[in-house]
């Protein structure tokens, strides 16, 4: 028994068939892989547009001419509160130049600000931006630093994205 002739016309229509399932099953895999990062982009767009709205970036508190050289310091036992402190404070204008842990012993509820240099004002300010944090003076000269600020327990990291 012998196949029938294969016409022209079948070998068209198949071929449009082929082509036809082709394009249709890469457009569903297509839309497939990028469909979910759509709608992500969608969804975090939507969420930083109403966070953006419920909070607002702070003002900056350090005047432009003036550059306050901070130590931050990680007085708890929660890991990375010292660097969302650091980003803070850098939204507000202070030169973050050195970070840290304190030891187990020195481990603090509420936020300190320790002079270093002798300017009261400036540590004024850094504790207004960390939300009313207490103020010492504990001058030292061999440190190249205007304040440290011991982070506390108490102290809460805003309720903002810090780098959009």
């Amino acid at each position: 028994m012998t196949a029938p002739p294969v016409r022209a016309a079948d070998v068209v229509r198949r071929r449009r068939r082929r082509i036809a399932l082709i394009l249709v099953l890469g457009t569903a895999t297509t839309t497939g892989l990028f469909l979910p990062r759509r709608l992500r982009h969608a969804v975090t767009s939507t969420n930083a547009d109403s966070s953006a709205k419920k909070a607002v970036r702070p003002a900056r508190v350090v005047p432009e001419s003036v550059r306050i050289k901070v130590e931050v310091i990680n007085a708890t036992d929660t890991r990375g509160l010292g660097r969302l402190a650091t980003a803070w404070l850098r939204d507000q204008g202070f030169d973050v130049v050195a970070t840290g842990t304190a030891p187990e012993a020195e481990r603090r509820d509420s936020t300190l600000v320790l002079i270093r240099s002798g300017h009261a004002d400036w540590a004024a300010l850094a504790a207004t931006a960390m939300g009313g944090a207490r103020v010492e003076s504990r001058p030292d000269s061999l440190r190249y630093l205007d304040l440290t600020v011991l982070v506390g327990r108490s102290w809460r990291a805003p309720p903002q994205t810090l780098y959009p």
